[in-house]
């Protein structure tokens, strides 16, 4: 499984940061994803941190 986060969509409330810190993190007032591949025991929080997301801009591919 892996995460992209769109730039142009994300406005840097870093909701994904907090629920999911193995995959994402705060690069300046935008989000960035940190690993090529989702480790297993974080699947689920990132699932989560992408449904959290107001602004819609996390994309889970399976």
């Amino acid at each position: 499984m892996r995460a992209e986060i769109d730039h142009d969509l994300c406005s840097g409330d870093g909701i994904c940061s907090e629920l999911c810190p193995e995959v994402f993190e705060m690069d300046g007032d935008k989000a960035k994803v940190i690993v090529d591949e989702v480790p297993p025991e974080a699947e689920d929080a990132c699932r989560d941190a992408a449904d959290s997301c107001p602004e819609g801009c996390i994309t889970i591919i399976e």
